[in-house]
């Protein structure tokens, strides 16, 4: 039987003793979940795309306005995520600012003159710099505009949203509100909503391009699984995530989630191809896996090839594993472990959602090597599930 099989078949008392009874479901059902985040999407089409507009989103190029993808955590590597697509699509300024940095300095980010459309993205939508962002910006720039996605219908942020025509809130469904600590659903289906977002002008579009994954999803996690429970049973400490243009911020969500998951007893790092050689290759050592998540671009890939070869000359690292979606090219010689996935010509844009579940299945098992309970990781109690008592400073 598959390992994350044989977990998701154990009693649930077993389940609830050994910390199981949320976190490898909430892996495995990503694929299905998808589908009714993507039915969620064209239920409020209309809705949303009538917001869009009046945000300038299909004003002349010159005048549309600046998109800021903001969230936390796991939950600002989804606007990460999504930049290059939206920036692509929308033919205007994106960037992914982190809700604790507009915390902090609220508004050295904004110039003055420029429109606004703000798209938050939180799990519970009940973080404390989450809620503090949106508040402080509806007093002082009430000509922003705010789009909220969150996976907690009961959301404050979404309460937000009540009676404000520059706002509107969007709950996805409930199973994708994850209960265990670390977000692994909950990153998936808002990046799948946000894709959704990105082509508001053409639905039917993306709907081929999520077949195209969902085609293929459930046979990936299951082969990332036996992957990752072979690789759990090295005695690694460290782990180096890398990934390039979208893909870098799968590497970055894959890092923390192999940090929470076993309580920061793996150490992580996550970089881009060409980032890496650039101070942060210090880092590796025998005990380390590196994980590359391999462009479908073949001039990006080229890079990637050239690091992993000059890694292995170098005997940097114990193992190199890689997740590529190329089937013209063989990749033997650059990683000890590949997986491949026969998707079709999917840009690398929209791979998030699929290949970090490889990324979360390495933190799952990797947590089950270290005897910790990944539904609460954390023994000492330095993270949980929401962060929560953080003063907020005017």
């Amino acid at each position: 039987m598959n390992p994350l099989s044989s977990l998701l078949a154990l009693p649930d008392e077993e389940k609830q003793a050994r910390g199981l009874l949320h976190t490898p479901k909430e892996i495995v059902q990503q694929p299905e979940t998808w589908r009714a985040t993507y039915q969620r999407f064209r239920e409020r089409h209309a809705e949303i795309g009538e917001f869009l507009n009046a945000g300038g989103i299909n004003w002349d190029p010159t005048r549309r306005p600046t998109v800021f993808l903001i969230g936390a955590g796991t939950s600002d590597y989804v606007g990460r995520s999504l930049t290059q697509l939206l920036r692509r699509l929308w033919h205007c300024e994106v960037l992914a600012v982190p809700s604790t940095d507009l915390v902090t300095h609220p508004d050295e980010w904004l110039v003055p003159g420029r429109s606004y459309l703000w798209i938050s993205f939180s799990r519970s939508g009940e973080s404390p710099e989450g809620v503090a962002v949106v508040e402080r910006a509806l007093k002082n720039h009430p000509g922003i505009q705010h789009l909220v996605v969150s996976c907690n219908a009961e959301a404050r942020m979404l309460r937000l949203a009540i009676g404000r025509k520059q706002m509107l809130g969007i709950a996805l469904p409930d199973a994708v509100h994850d209960r265990g600590l670390a977000m692994t659903s909950s990153f998936s289906n808002m990046v799948v909503f946000g894709q959704c977002v990105a082509h508001i002008e053409n639905p039917d579009a993306y709907g081929n391009i999520l077949h195209q994954l969902l085609a293929v999803g459930t046979d990936f996690c299951e082969l990332a699984a036996a992957c990752a429970a072979e690789l759990a049973s090295e005695d690694f400490t460290k782990v180096c995530f890398l990934g390039s243009g979208p893909l870098k911020a799968v590497a970055t969500e894959s890092a923390l989630k192999v940090l929470e998951l076993t309580a920061g007893q793996v150490q992580t790092i996550s970089e881009s191809a060409l980032g890496l050689r650039h101070g942060p290759m210090a880092a590796l050592d025998e005990q380390t896996l590196l994980v590359a998540f391999l462009s479908g671009d073949e001039r990006v890939l080229k890079y990637e090839l050239d690091l992993l070869e000059e890694i292995g000359k170098k005997h940097l690292v114990k193992t190199r594993a890689v997740v590529s979606h190329a089937s013209n090219v063989r990749l033997e010689s650059y990683a000890e472990h590949i997986l491949h996935i026969p998707l079709p010509a999917t840009a690398d844009e929209y791979r998030p959602p699929l290949d970090v579940m490889f990324g979360q299945l390495l933190g799952l098992f990797f947590s089950l090597r270290r005897g910790l309970k990944p539904d609460c990781p954390s023994p000492s109690g330095a993270i949980s599930r929401v962060v929560q008592n953080v003063p907020i400073h005017s």
